[in-house]
């Protein structure tokens, strides 16, 4: 994983933290398809992700707008794999939605 390349704000961001369950079954599969499929669709502009071996895990995606958001969450391949997490892979999760007014950066290479 890698910090995304992002425009200037503003720009929002949804924060998903979660605490994941023991079962796998098609998580991996399921995370991939959904970060692909994220990717497509209009207003998005990138994501960052981490789990610790505890199963703690925090997902940032980026996005120019709201609607672009709201659109995202009505994805029928989105909502099925909302249902799934509820149902098998998460014991709790949180969804934060926040306007980026102001952001900056370090990079130690340039």
């Amino acid at each position: 994983m890698k910090i995304s390349a992002l425009p200037a704000p503003p720009y929002y961001v949804v924060s998903f933290t979660s605490q994941r369950t023991d079962v796998e079954d098609g998580y991996g599969e399921i995370g991939y398809a959904m970060a692909e499929l994220a990717s497509q669709q209009p207003g998005y502009l990138g994501f960052e992700s981490v789990r610790g071996a505890d199963g703690f895990g925090i997902l940032l995606s980026f996005w120019k707008d709201e609607q672009s958001i709201r659109a995202w969450k009505a994805v029928v391949d989105h909502i099925e794999a909302q249902r799934r997490g509820r149902q098998d892979w998460y014991s709790r999760y949180a969804i934060r939605v926040a306007l980026v007014e102001r952001a900056y950066e370090f990079d130690r290479e340039q």
